[in-house]
């Protein structure tokens, strides 16, 4: 195991290494020969690495691969030297992505330099998986934090239950109180036009699940790309968001023609929609960023500021929207 201590989640700290190495010039049929005698040293036998004297990563041969070239060659002439790597802060989820995608059982992990650090086997590979998925099933159901022992078994106390659900929910609570307390300020927009207050729902759900998914795609594209252009990102994002926003709010806009036959209330509804989703875009997308600039995990953190942070600025706008237009058409 690695000596050198890293976060739980990145590559560094889920290494082995016991594991078939060698050395640029050894031939094929002394590698077999040291392969079958040491067998029981390895912690797996999927790949063999190749090394120079410095311990930097030349190349990699399959094991099966290894039986069908000639006994006489050399490891440099079999090896394949386009390699798939990783190194010891990557974040777990991107080698699940590297494993699955590049179809390996193994990823090694190099330094700055290079130099074989270990590989991340299969059987890690398979339980970063699982934990990882189990995560995005608890962030769907609305609990933002690393999913730990407390959630892998039914029998967790209620004490630990309590622990790590209530202080997301505080944070909702303090959400709502400024959500009820912009609306109470605009008790006047709804005295003049009820039916507003019948699609605030509506609006909240719409900028919610738009915000969810830009959040959840903004998390995984970090993981899986560590070198994302966050400005090309931003523009991709605002694009989306603007087909989304228009989309929505020109549909909002007909149902509420059709169905209350109230073109001011239509204006009023898709305007909003328009604009909520919009921010509800860049509010879901900008939090990621912010929060991994400062060193923690967004997919932790950005979840429930993002969510309270969304929720108001849809409220404000609505009502901020129907008050200006009331006031522009002279409705009292």
């Amino acid at each position: 195991m690695p000596t050198k201590r890293y976060r739980l989640n990145t590559a560094g700290a889920r290494i082995i290494t016991a594991f078939p190495r060698v050395k640029l010039g050894e031939r094929i049929a002394d590698v077999e020969k040291t392969l079958l005698e040491s067998s029981d040293a390895f912690d797996t036998i999927d790949y063999l690495y190749i090394v120079d004297d410095a311990d930097v990563l030349k190349g990699v041969i399959s094991i099966k691969e290894l039986h069908r070239v000639a006994k006489n060659a050399t490891v440099e002439d079999v090896m394949k030297t386009k390699l798939i790597v990783a190194y010891p802060r990557t974040h777990q989820e991107r080698i699940v992505y590297l494993a699955l995608s590049s179809g390996l059982k193994a990823i090694p992990v190099i330094d700055r330099q290079r130099k074989l650090l270990g590989i991340v086997p299969y059987d890690t590979i398979l339980r970063i998986f699982n934990q990882e998925v189990r995560e995005d099933i608890f962030k769907f159901g609305g609990i933002f934090h690393r999913v730990g022992k407390e959630f892998t078994t039914i029998k967790s106390s209620a004490r630990v239950m309590i622990k790590t659900r209530l202080p997301w929910l505080i944070i909702g609570v303090f959400g709502g109180i400024i959500a009820a307390s912009i609306v109470t300020s605009f008790e006047y927009v709804l005295e003049v036009m009820l039916a507003l207050a019948a699609f605030t729902p509506v609006l909240a759900y719409l900028s919610g699940a738009v915000g969810a998914q830009s959040q959840t795609l903004a998390v995984r594209s970090m993981a899986l790309d560590p070198k994302l252009s966050i400005r090309s990102y931003f523009i991709r994002e605002f694009v989306v968001s603007f087909s989304l926003a228009s989309t929505c709010g020109l549909l909002l806009f007909i149902l509420a023609m059709i169905g209350w036959q109230d073109s001011i209330l239509g204006i009023i509804l898709g305007l909003s929609v328009f604009l909520s989703i919009i921010s509800a875009v860049l509010i879901s997308t900008v939090f990621p960023f912010i929060f991994k600039r400062m060193n923690l995990d967004p997919a932790i953190a950005s979840g429930p500021f993002a969510t309270m942070i969304g929720d108001v600025a849809t409220v404000t706008i609505y009502f901020t929207m129907a008050s200006l237009l009331i006031a522009f058409f002279g409705i009292v």
